[in-house]
């Protein structure tokens, strides 16, 4: 398999491929370390990637404790591609608990963030820097302005978010326009069949501000393999979500219904279940790449070949309807449904936002 075809990243020249690495599982400390890989175990993962010609790579200061970011340095060193390879970071977690600063959106530790980061991927400069999640109090002027001074000092080559309101991404991408600051190019956000709330909100406002989409876990945590089996009480099944009885999470009857209609699906087509989950998600609309970690370099290369094939839309529409989001009949966004707005909107007309070709954004007819 090879990824060969790039595409630009929201409203940016950066180019990246449709699948994203993971390396959250590079490691073997801190909050990932129940299946983390030492450096030895993820070089024929990283090796791998790069064979296939995938060139975007995700981590974080948080993942194991930082070590990721330091296995991803000596592993890019070692094969000489930093400037073949885009390398996305993030900050906001803390990295010294107990100390208020440490953690967090504000300046003070967006620059210690960068700076340590820069230190452990053994480079002076980050492709896309990202905020990891919204700490709910820190202005977002402030955040703004950090990214454009650690830009014009050649930190980072471009800003970004994951895991926001909105809202958040959407006023913080109004006030970088506003002000001529750097803009926001990228949304990091969880997307799967079995979870597709984002297109609730977050999908058509980055189409309309330009972030593009890299959505983390297009597996749903493991659970879209088919690995797992519906027991009395949650999952059984040997993985993270099995072994480690997947604290606070919880599988409805949609779920496991869901399960079935993708092993239905990827039979017919003749490939795996996460295969096809995959392939879901990287092509739906808004989506810029889907970021897949791997335990292995043959579990990669299963997932890498996710982009081989084509949903037919017959076998499309089966896994839209098993998965979609219910839709209570008070909520607000009932009204904002192509069924809803034939009927009360426009009713007896097509409408539609422009014409095939001459905008990208989604037509969403309603009739």
């Amino acid at each position: 398999m090879s990824m060969d075809t790039y595409y630009l990243l929201g409203r940016s020249g950066l180019r990246v491929s449709r699948i994203a690495l993971g390396t959250m599982n590079f490691g073997v400390d801190g909050f990932h370390a129940a299946y983390g890989k030492t450096e030895e175990e993820a070089r024929p993962i990283f090796d791998r990637y790069l064979d296939a010609g995938g060139n975007f790579i995700d981590t974080a200061d948080f993942y194991t404790a930082g070590q990721s970011e330091v296995i991803l340095g000596n592993l890019i060193a070692r094969a000489k591609v930093r400037d073949r390879v885009v390398l996305t970071t993030k900050f906001t977690n803390s990295v010294d608990p107990g100390d208020p600063n440490a953690g967090g959106n504000g300046r003070k530790h967006m620059i210690r963030a960068v700076e340590a980061s820069l230190r452990r991927l053994r480079t002076d400069y980050i492709d896309l820097f990202l905020l990891h999640t919204w700490d709910r109090i820190t202005p977002v002027e402030e955040v703004l302005r950090t990214f454009d001074d650690l830009t014009r000092a050649g930190k980072i080559r471009h800003a970004g978010l994951s895991d926001v309101p909105a809202w958040y991404a959407a006023r913080a991408q109004t006030y970088a326009e506003a002000h001529s600051l750097v803009p926001m190019i990228s949304l990091q956000l969880p997307y799967s069949l079995v979870g597709r709330t984002i297109e609730q909100e977050h999908v058509a406002m980055s189409q309309t501000l330009g972030l593009g989409i890299t959505a983390w876990s297009p597996l749903g945590g493991g659970f879209l393999t088919g690995k797992y089996r519906q027991a009395e009480e949650g999952l059984t099944g040997k993985g993270r979500l099995g072994d480690a009885g997947a604290p606070g999470l919880t599988w409805t009857d949609q779920d496991w219904r869901l399960l079935k209609t993708l092993e239905s699906v990827a039979g017919e087509l003749g490939v795996t279940m996460a295969q096809v989950a995959v392939n879901w998600v990287a092509t739906q609309p808004g989506i810029a790449s889907a970021i897949v970690g791997a335990s292995s370099a043959s579990q990669l290369e299963s997932n890498l070949a996710a982009l081989d094939f084509e949903i037919p839309a017959a076998l499309r529409t089966s896994l839209d309807e098993a998965s979609a989001v219910p839709t209570r009949p008070l909520s607000v966004y009932g009204m904002f449904t192509p069924a809803y707005q034939s009927w009360l909107v426009n009713p007896g007309a097509k409408v539609g936002d422009k014409p095939a070709g001459y905008a990208p954004a989604v037509q969403n007819w309603t009739a």
